[in-house]
């Protein structure tokens, strides 16, 4: 475990640009305006187990892009955001929908383990208007 002058630097795991980097600024508009569920990764770049989880993400956003938004809230950061939503350990997962938290995940898990929680409160398709630039 790093102490608090051995924290790593902090790394992007979101190559692919589908997982979001939110703040205490942009929270309520990404999170709890958002009209699909939201999946927050509550996380800081020295914990090991959240780089770990980085590439799980990943998949999950790409797997059901237009019906899940994943974002990553930098705990180290945005203490008072973490602590508005009681984060003692990270990584933490939380599941939004329409403004409201309905599940919540502590620690690493496997893919598996994260869907079975969030998939009941995924719509069964994608919006007409996720991801949808064309005007009619």
């Amino acid at each position: 475990m790093f102490g608090l002058f051995g924290r790593r630097q902090a790394t992007d795991h979101s190559e692919s640009g589908l997982i979001k980097h939110v703040n205490a600024s942009t929270f309520k508009q990404e999170v709890l305006e958002s009209d699909i569920p939201v999946l927050v990764d509550f996380w800081a770049p020295w914990c090991g187990p959240c780089r770990m989880l980085a590439p799980i993400l990943e998949d999950i956003a790409r797997e059901y892009q237009g019906r899940l938004k994943v974002v990553k809230l930098n705990t180290d950061e945005n203490p008072i955001t973490a602590n508005a939503y009681g984060i003692q350990g990270i990584p933490t997962l939380i599941l939004f929908t329409r403004g409201f938290a309905r599940e919540r995940l502590v620690g690493l898990m496997p893919k598996q383990h994260i869907m079975a929680k969030i998939l009941p409160h995924l719509p069964a398709e994608a919006p007409a208007t996720a991801g949808n630039t064309e005007t009619v």
